[in-house]
């Protein structure tokens, strides 16, 4: 299977804590669980057109979460912090959301 740059980046999170790592050039997305690091590192070139200096991941659990009487867990998935290098440009689509 060809993953292409958007099966890779799922989309953006925007938290509060996220959009503050912005004037640090750091980016969060969700990704594909399986992607690795330079594989979400030539997606987010391909797909925003800026330099990347490095990317770090972690695993997310799933919560544990109760629908009447069964308990079940949702989905683990992955979550990716990009570093853009100083001299690159911004992601426009985080400027519009400060």
């Amino acid at each position: 299977m060809i993953k292409t740059a958007e099966d890779i980046i799922l989309k953006p999170i925007i938290t509060e804590a996220s959009m503050a790592m912005g004037a640090q050039k750091k980016y969060v997305f969700r990704v594909m669980t399986k992607a690795t690091k330079p594989e979400i590192a030539k997606a987010v070139e391909d797909l925003f057109k800026v330099d990347v200096k490095c990317v770090n991941t972690m695993k997310v659990h799933g919560k544990r979460k109760r629908v009447r009487y069964v308990y079940g867990y949702t989905s683990d998935w992955k979550k990716a912090i990009v570093t853009l290098k100083p001299e690159s440009k911004t992601i426009e689509f985080f400027d519009g959301m400060i």
